[in-house]
């Protein structure tokens, strides 16, 4: 069965007379999706966090100002591989087989770009991909990092095979966009055109250019840097991504990195991304950064500290090189849309920015992402779709990647296959969303454990008010009154004020477990969480 696009299918088809067709490319709107890696909202200005202050994102914010902002944009599973899959399929992890970054992709299911391309669209995609084997539905052209790809100098994959591309990777992957607008596409066609960013993703290499941005002002703090995770479950206090304990200062932060740098010592290292940036750089960029970080390295070992100064330090180092990735990426956005422009695109086309998940900078002491707290399960979500969505709007309806190839479909007058699991938010950028919410709650599900960071796996459900996770491997719940804590730091599950919450947060989750269908909780359930989900059921 097949779920129809909301009344603009009608509207289209009584514009094009026999129904949509390739031929009605001035009619149907084109798409950008500028998609970032690890990309936290309260780093962009448009959001109001508390990064606003350093002015990060001038272009993403002109976006904003133009479209729609998503206040309560969330993502299914925090992590880089699997946000994508979702992406790709409208369904959640457990239905489209990709559930942590150890898996492979496959290809050959449905996708919204095949059933785009189905359609008549153009399709094409540079950049990050993370989803290993070789992309299905790009068939207008497509270049992809392979992995996690590198900062400088990175290889790419092509339909031919794999190059080396001189450059920093998001100025490579711009470009490499740029060309395709202005060199391949067919004009007689709308088009779909997916540019993904590796930055700001770990290890957080800057573009030359931006090596002294921010370097004259203390980067604000967040209040939670020092936290302790008092009142949290376990879990929270045995990961293994805090900037105080896990964060390395050589190749996270790159201290004496460029000093002595040689393969030898590459090998040695645990996670030899940024020796590998290293190797790959050409003397004059080796130059640059040697002669920017040398002194600031030369200044640290003279300070000699530790403690909570020491923290500090390694907060303000790895959150100004998180932003000038992120400049870089901001950068992005500004030249794509003059590129749309000096092409006479810009009218037609819908631009969309978003990243892959939250981000952890410093909130919590910590650095990446994986959990259902609020940093990490929150992701931007931008759209701007010219005489279609009102300027400067924003909308406070709770979103998932699980909508956007729901969302892509009917902007473009497809179907949308019955068996996706989100909904088009076509009706909300439409200005239509109606008296009833956009859903009344979230599902979310992490399971890469034991790994990276050590985050154990867990499910859980979000309303607009209340956030039930369940550690489900350990028989632990957390339960967050976000009226009241926004920061999730009193946790009330077992409070006797919260009794009733908690049992109507508890039978809510099994709902939303039945309603996607997930069994994927697995056998390792302990029994006293099967008790209780009986119990409450």
């Amino acid at each position: 069965m097949i779920r129809k696009p909301f009344a603009l299918l009608a509207t289209l088809a009584v514009s094009f007379g026999l129904g949509l067709s390739a031929n009605a490319a001035d009619e149907r709107p084109n798409i950008v999706f500028i998609f970032s890696d690890d990309h936290a909202p309260h780093a962009i200005g448009a959001y109001d966090g508390w990064l606003k202050s350093v002015n990060p994102t001038p272009e993403i914010d002109k976006l904003a100002a133009d479209g729609m902002l998503f206040k309560n944009s969330f993502c299914t599973n925090s992590i880089c591989g699997p946000s994508r899959a979702v992406i790709q399929t409208g369904k959640h992890s457990h239905k489209n087989g990709f559930m942590n970054n150890g898996n492979s992709f496959d290809w050959n299911q449905q996708t919204f770009p095949k059933l785009l391309r189905a359609k008549g669209y153009q399709t094409a995609i540079y950049g990050k991909s993370h989803l290993k084997g070789t992309p299905q539905g790009y068939g207008d052209d497509w270049a992809v990092l392979p992995g996690q790809g590198l900062y400088y100098n990175p290889d790419m994959i092509f339909p031919d095979g794999k190059k080396m591309v001189n450059g920093h990777c998001t100025d490579v992957v711009t470009e490499l966009a740029i060309d395709w607008l202005k060199e391949k596409r067919n004009d007689d066609k709308p088009f779909m055109l997916m540019v993904q960013h590796k930055a700001p993703h770990r290890n957080w290499m800057p573009a030359p250019r931006h090596f002294s941005l921010y370097e004259d002002m203390t980067m604000p703090e967040p209040t939670t840097l020092f936290d302790k995770w008092e009142d949290n479950t376990p879990a929270a206090r045995n990961q293994e991504l805090e900037i105080d304990r896990h964060m390395d200062i050589n190749f996270d932060l790159f201290l004496d990195l460029t000093a002595d740098f040689n393969q030898e010592a590459s090998q040695k290292r645990q996670d030899k991304s940024a020796w590998k940036n290293m190797g790959r750089m050409t003397p004059k960029q080796m130059k640059a950064w040697r002669d920017f970080y040398g002194p600031l390295d030369e200044a640290f070992h003279k300070a000699n500290l530790s403690g909570d100064d020491l923290v500090r330090w390694k907060y303000q180092r790895y959150a100004k090189n998180y932003l000038r990735c992120v400049k870089g990426v901001d950068e992005s956005v500004g030249t794509l849309r003059a590129t749309l422009a000096d092409l006479s695109l810009d009218k037609n086309t819908v631009v969309i920015y978003s990243s892959d998940q939250g981000f952890y900078i410093g909130d919590h002491g910590w650095y990446d992402k994986r959990w259902m707290y609020e940093e990490s399960l929150k992701m931007p979500l931008i759209v701007s779709w010219p005489g279609v969505t009102e300027a400067g709007s924003k909308s406070e309806e709770m979103v998932q990647n699980l909508d956007y190839a729901e969302t892509f479909l009917d902007m473009a007058g497809a179907d949308i296959p019955d068996d996706m699991q989100g909904k088009s938010l076509v009706p909300l950028l439409k200005g239509e969303g109606g008296d009833k919410p956009f859903r009344d709650a979230i599902y979310y599900h992490y399971y890469e454990y034991p790994s990276v960071h050590m985050v154990p796996r867990h499910n859980g459900v979000r309303t607009a008010r209340y956030k039930l996770i369940n550690f489900y491997e350990f028989d632990d719940k957390e339960l967050y009154d976000l009226e009241k804590d926004p920061d999730e730091l009193t946790n009330v599950y077992g409070n006797a004020d919260y009794a009733k919450v908690q049992e109507e947060m508890e039978l809510k989750l099994i709902k939303v477990v039945e309603k996607y269908n997930d069994d994927s909780v697995g056998p390792e359930k302990p029994q006293a969480w099967q008790d209780g989900f009986m119990k409450v059921k």
